[in-house]
């Protein structure tokens, strides 16, 4: 069984900064591609940054050059580091990965941008 366990959410004022964190445990899989989503109320679950095995990044363009994807293989752990925060990005963020052609999801952390 493999587990994804994200971290680091919380409320932050606008243009501050998080760093969210998604921990891998269990049964050792290697990940294609991962990435993290995230779903306000009342809105789908989008696709906020993701990246491959080989190093590929994509973004929203509402997160573009604020949002910093990135993976340590060695702490088998990705990270999501928010700059610039907006209180549009309020929502509970997840993180997914896909190994073997099966997806794997985190349970969530809230992120709340507010004054």
């Amino acid at each position: 069984q493999v587990q994804l366990v994200e971290s680091g959410g919380g409320l932050v004022q606008p243009g501050g900064s998080l760093r969210l964190s998604c921990a891998a445990s269990g049964r050792t899989v290697s990940f294609s591609s991962m990435g993290w989503y995230r779903q306000a109320p009342g809105k789908e679950r989008e696709l906020v940054a993701g990246t491959t095995a080989g190093g590929t990044t994509n973004y929203a363009d509402s997160v573009k050059g604020r949002f910093t994807i990135s993976r340590d293989y060695a702490k088998n752990t990705m990270y999501l580091q928010m700059n610039g925060l907006k209180p549009e990005d309020t929502a509970v963020y997840y993180c997914g990965g896909r190994a073997s052609r099966r997806d794997y999801w985190g349970q969530g952390t809230q992120v709340t941008v507010s004054s």
